[in-house]
This record gives C-alpha cells, structure tokens and sequence, in this order.
C-alpha cells in the first residue's frame, strides 16, 4: 500500500512551486484557478517574494497547500493514493487529494481558516517551540510545572514535540526544558500557537463553515490528526477537522497506524526533510519518496 502525506506549515520560500509551474500543464492551470479565485496572484508572491509577505499566514497556508497538492497531483491520472494523511494544515490538503474537497473548496477553507487564524494571533500573543531530545512523558512534566498556558501541540515523532502556548509561559517551559536536558529547542515560523486552546474562535468559525461546505466521500482512507486512524465517515472527518484546531496532533500515532494497516510505502509531498525525516525516526525500514518539485 501506498500513502501520500502533505506537509503543514513551515517550508515556505521564495521560488516554491515555480518548477512544478514550469514543468506540468496541469499544475500551472490549477495555479492560474488559485490566482483567480483568491483574487490575487500568489503565484507572484511565490516566485518571486518579496519574503516578508510570503511570510504572512493567510499567503504561507495557501501556497503550501498548493505545491504540497500539486506535486501528488502532477502525473494527472496515474495519482491514486491507497490513503492520504496530512500534518496540521496538510490535513485539508489530503482532504482534495483524496476527494472529499474539490479544488475550489479546499482553497477557499483555507484561504478563510487562515484568516481566522490570524485573528486569533493578533488577539494572544503566542509561540510554538520544538522540543528535541526528551521523551513525551519528560515533555509533559516539565509543562506540568508552568502556571501559564502551554500544551503538547505535535507528537512529531520518537524525540521530538512540539508545545504551543501564550509567550511567558513557552518561555518558562523552555527554561525548565533545558534544566531538564532538552538537546535543542526550536522556535517555529508560525504566528501563534496552533493545535492549542488559544485557536478556540477558529473552532466556532469553522462549527459555522463546515455544514456549508458540500463534502464528498474519499475515495481512500484519511487518518486525521485527531485520532491517528483512518475513516472515510464524513461526520468524523469534519469532527476532526474542527477539533484539530485545539487538540494535539498525533503524527507518530498516525504513521504507526498506516503501517501496522499495511502501508509500505510514503511518498512525502513536502520537503524532503520534514515529513520523510519524521517517518524514518518512528520506523526506518519502510519506503519513503521524496518530493522533486517543491
């Protein structure tokens, strides 16, 4: 079995997507509906910057949706995923892929989402920090001692998770962290602190939203962060879809999953030092391909 994974937020560059844009009919007309229907071309800013407005959540969500899609979807109909599952943003990637959302739809919920999301930066200031080398248990007790709001946000991978939460009390997390052997702590290029309860009011936007949105039944599996198993019940899907906004994100748990349900092969839409790095920490015997265009 074969899995696509679609990555989330955190690769964006300047120059992203312009070989897939170059190289494949499919993926530059997809590209042209993306300019027309966000009413902007972001193509332009992502080929050719300038960086800090790539940088912007509402551009930086919608343009790693798009090359993370396109790169799976390039070959046209020689794209057919077994099951798909996508880290925190990439969850509504796989959802198009996989054909629960058309283009359009997917587009337009994330173009939106993200600016919920932004919102709710602006109104708590916020962080996400990557932890490397402490257990989860480790993790979990450190942030155990902080008064502040600060919580396990990405259950990445053996060694690594991510905690989100308001400044001041990331900041004494991390103190704690260090004291209690933490190898490195990375700060992440996100604006806020997703999969936290500070995305609340993205919750009720997308309670509003989703009912409005006409789903479709996947023709394969998705395993959303929520759970780490795979459905293709819609009302679960959403239910996920929302709840991902404010629960941790079960990454090791998903990648166990897909392979203890047969999958012996991922190929990572993303980066090839992300997802791929990630999947070869919880299991380094199974197949990964890496992206060519991203």
């Amino acid at each position: 079995m074969k899995a696509y994974l679609y990555p989330g937020q955190g690769f964006q560059y300047v120059g992203m997507g312009k070989k897939l844009y170059d190289n494949y009919p499919l993926a530059r007309e997809l590209f042209e509906k993306a300019n027309r229907l966000l009413g902007y071309r972001i193509t332009d800013i992502m080929f050719y910057g300038p960086e800090e407005k790539l940088l912007e959540t509402a551009i930086t969500q919608n343009a790693i949706f798009l090359v993370s899609l396109l790169q799976s979807l390039k070959d046209g109909d020689q794209f057919n995923p077994d099951c798909v599952a996508g880290h925190s943003l990439g969850e509504t990637t796989a959802l198009v892929a996989c054909g629960a959302l058309s283009f359009e739809e997917g587009l337009l919920l994330m173009a939106e989402r993200a600016e919920q999301m932004e919102k709710a930066f602006r109104a708590r200031p916020a962080k996400m920090v990557a932890v490397l080398g402490l257990s989860e248990e480790q993790v979990e007790m450190c942030l155990a001692q902080v008064d502040g709001l600060v919580v396990p946000a990405n259950y990445n991978c053996p060694g690594q998770l991510v905690i989100a939460g308001e400044v001041e009390a990331v900041d004494e997390a991390c103190d704690i962290l260090k004291q209690h052997g933490a190898r490195r702590l990375v700060e992440l290029k996100v604006g806020g602190a997703v999969h936290s309860p500070l995305m609340q009011p993205v919750v009720d936007y997308l309670e509003k939203k989703l009912p409005q949105i006409p789903f479709k039944k996947p023709r394969c599996p998705i395993y959303p962060n929520v759970t780490g198993k795979a459905t293709t019940d819609l009302e679960e899907i959403k239910r996920c879809l929302i709840l991902q906004q404010v629960k941790p994100l079960l990454w090791q748990t998903t990648i166990i999953n897909m392979i203890y349900d047969g999958v012996t092969e991922f190929v990572d839409c993303g980066p090839p030092h992300v997802i791929s790095g990630m999947i070869r920490r919880i299991n380094d015997q199974v197949a990964v391909t890496t992206s060519v265009y991203v």
